[in-house]
């Protein structure tokens, strides 16, 4: 009889296949690049700036948060784009950034919210909620 470890193991890489094979993703995620950014400016659509870096545990744990909100339909019009903090330092100076784990949230050229190192849920939807209305 398998061991519970290797039944637990089992169920997560179950669970992982599952979840990448049946994932409808609803907003649209890319890394940023200017013309990117502009372009959703001009779409008026809502817009998240996710300044992140890959050894950041906060930004982690954001990225469970945001992947998350992926499959929630009502943020199906939500555009975001991923900003390096380790190798795009013109675009953290432009946004004026000093940290990674930065959120900022745009609807059309208006930035509406903008926070550093949060990684509450309700307080993330709602800085992305003041870009939606």
């Amino acid at each position: 009889m398998p061991s519970i470890k290797l039944m637990r193991i089992a169920v997560i890489a179950l669970a992982g296949m599952a979840f990448s094979a049946g994932a409808a993703w609803s907003f649209d995620e890319k890394p940023f690049d200017k013309a990117a950014f502009e372009a959703a400016q001009s779409s008026g659509k809502p817009l998240l700036i996710d300044v992140f870096a890959p050894w950041c545990p906060v930004c982690k744990a954001q990225q469970a948060i945001l992947g998350g909100l992926q499959q929630d339909a009502k943020y199906k019009d939500l555009t975001v784009l991923k900003v390096d903090f380790d190798n795009q330092p013109d675009v953290l100076k432009s946004f004026n950034v000093r940290q990674q784990s930065t959120l900022i949230a745009y609807k059309g050229k208006m930035e509406t919210a903008r926070s550093a190192g949060d990684t509450n849920k309700a307080s993330i939807e709602a800085l992305i909620a003041t870009a939606m209305k």
